[in-house]
């Protein structure tokens, strides 16, 4: 089959792989002009790994593995750590993998056998299904940003929680989002990624600032709570006030230098902890996969994984079908359902957790994790 693929994060190249590896005749489309590698560490978690696995990029994923968890404390406003952030308590088992975005972008992105292909700087603009979703003369017509146009016998969204694929297939963002009350933003602190120190997060009520180090880089990342703030996700400007605002008249522990440094980054990103939900990920001859169609959002800590294995059943329900979209996105569906339901339910512990509403709180947070820590809070001093 001719596939087109929306979107060159995760997701979508982890599909390209799948699918390109199966013989499809595979293009990935990608709005940005190269592979965006920003990001904090993420998790693959459970079936996930089975299908780095399944891609023969085990051994090379787990050479990268990197062990946050282990040096990651809470801090107070003079930088002493008071609790360990539970990062290695939420995972499922031993065998979950923690490494950098970028690392397992670039691992995805080498992995790209000859029968896909990234073309950057472009994007979809609209979508012409002829309606024959079964049987050899079906297929989408793809009009794209650039001019250009294409005729596709499948067309895989996965272009991320904004995706523009399920925009003008199942509609507007609004009918399928839901806002958990939180946002989320990472910058570049330059100044900070030579020096030494754990990792620390500082709450003040709804709100966590942080300073985490890794791979010889430097992020200040903030959480906040907020109702729906209506902004366009690709007007930086608009974000980085939204980001002041929200923190505004809080000056301890390192906010202002935290703040400073978003301000200062051209590539902040920003965005809202939501889920989206939809009754199918697929109409026609055009399918979803990863955050594209089910959104978990980050603080489940499962998005990656869920792009993972998504990726890998789509490709093999597709193989197992001889040819019929329609069976092989129902099943596809039908496997991936369960691994969504589970990570969309466990959205609401991790916020809690993350932005304790008031400074009680933050203190009873503190002390059940010191409570149950195997490991005891290091020594006070300096800025964590």
């Amino acid at each position: 089959m001719k596939i087109l693929v929306s979107g060159a994060g995760i997701a979508g190249l982890a599909s390209a792989i799948q699918l390109g590896s199966r013989g499809h005749d595979v293009t990935v489309v990608e709005y940005g002009r190269d592979l965006r590698l920003t990001g904090t560490p993420i998790d693959i978690r459970g079936d996930a790994v089975a299908a780095v696995a399944d891609l023969g990029l085990l051994e090379e994923i787990q050479r990268r593995r990197v062990r946050m968890s282990e040096r990651t404390w809470f801090v107070d406003s003079q930088g002493d750590p008071v609790a360990p952030l539970p990062l290695a308590q939420i995972s499922d088992s031993a065998d979950d993998i923690e490494l950098l975005r970028e690392d397992l972008v670039r691992v995805l992105a080498d992995a790209l056998p000859a029968t896909a292909r990234i073309r950057f700087g472009d994007s979809i603009a609209a979508l012409t299904d002829d309606g024959a979703e079964n049987g050899p003369g079906g297929g989408v017509e793809v009009r794209f940003a650039s001019g250009r146009t294409g005729r596709y016998d499948l067309v895989v969204g996965a272009d991320g929680q904004h995706s523009a694929v399920r925009r003008l297939v199942f509609g507007t963002e609004a009918d399928h989002q839901r806002h958990l009350g939180v946002y989320f933003a990472l910058a570049d602190h330059p100044r900070e990624s030579q020096t030494e120190g754990a990792n620390a997060v500082y709450n003040v009520p709804g709100r966590m600032a942080g300073l985490f180090r890794y791979g010889g880089k430097a992020v200040a990342v903030f959480q906040f709570r907020s109702d729906p703030i209506a902004f366009d996700h690709r007007d930086l400007a608009a974000q980085k006030r939204i980001l002041t605002d929200a923190f505004a008249g809080h000056t301890s522990w390192r906010i202002p230098e935290l703040l400073d440094a978003a301000r200062a980054d051209p590539a902040l990103y920003f965005t809202s902890a939501a889920q989206i939900h939809l009754p199918s990920w697929h109409r026609g001859r055009v399918v979803l996969v990863g955050d594209a169609g089910y959104c978990p959002a980050f603080l489940s800590g499962r998005g990656t994984s869920l792009a993972l294995t998504g990726a890998r059943f789509l490709a093999e329900e597709l193989q197992r079908s001889g040819g019929d979209p329609a069976a092989a996105f129902a099943r596809y569906e039908a496997r991936q359902r369960p691994y969504v339901s589970f990570a969309q339910g466990r959205a609401e512990s991790g916020r809690d957790r993350m932005l304790p509403p008031t400074w009680s709180a933050i203190a009873a947070r503190n002390a059940a994790l010191r409570a149950s820590a195997a490991a005891p809070v290091p020594p006070a001093g300096g800025n964590a």
